[in-house]
């Protein structure tokens, strides 16, 4: 039985989506942001981090999505979203989400998060300001050199896709022109086709 912590809204979508879609038994438990219950003396037992999302399957667990969504595959290899035996396909595979976790997301944390990068209240207006465009030069890579098409990896459906698809969904809130993003929107309407995305929606929509 896999556990996961998670706030609608967050990148933690991505690895609750991966639980679904590979058929994983798990309690998905909402932590509510709005009550900054993250900041919980409960919930820093459990993730110090005090962020989301946070999984394990009992014995063990692990915080950040680029670490969750290989270790639902590695736990779970019947589900095939991952290249397991194949080296070099899964470290390409880990290369996009590594470039989601560590340089699209933090992008997208700069419009809202400033504090973590600078004390004086002056700077987070002009990080907030460079949003749409640092994130548009993020996707515009993505959509040139990246997707592969029908998935992110080609014709097999990984766990790039769910990580993918939730950051996406942040796009026109960080001022991005879509119309500009033809093949990661289509990616966006195949994903919101599949069963798995529509079950775990409308769960977190419950919750948020």
């Amino acid at each position: 039985m896999f556990g996961l912590y998670y706030a609608p809204g967050t990148c933690a979508l991505a690895t609750h989506l991966a639980l679904e879609e590979a058929g994983a038994r798990y309690e998905a438990v909402p932590v509510d942001f709005g009550s900054q219950a993250q900041r919980s003396s409960e919930y820093l037992a459990i993730n110090a981090k005090g962020r989301v999302s946070r999984a394990g399957d009992g014995k063990r667990h692990t915080h950040r999505n680029s670490r969750l969504l290989l270790f639902v595959a590695q736990r779970l290899p019947k589900a095939e979203l991952a290249p397991l035996s194949d080296p070099f396909a899964l470290a390409q595979l880990q290369e996009f989400n590594s470039y989601l976790c560590s340089t699209v997301h933090v992008a997208h944390a700069h419009k809202g998060r400033g504090y973590r990068w600078a004390n004086d209240e002056t700077s987070f207006a002009d990080m907030k300001s460079k949003v749409p465009q640092t994130m548009a030069a993020c996707f515009s890579l993505i959509e040139r050199d990246m997707i592969k098409g029908p998935w992110v990896m080609g014709e097999t459906y990984t766990v790039c896709d769910p990580y993918l698809y939730t950051i996406a969904t942040w796009l026109e809130g960080d001022g991005v022109d879509v119309s500009a993003l033809p093949k990661v929107m289509a990616h966006r309407q195949r994903m919101l086709e599949r069963p798995a995305v529509q079950k775990v929606l409308a769960e977190e929509s419950l919750n948020s």
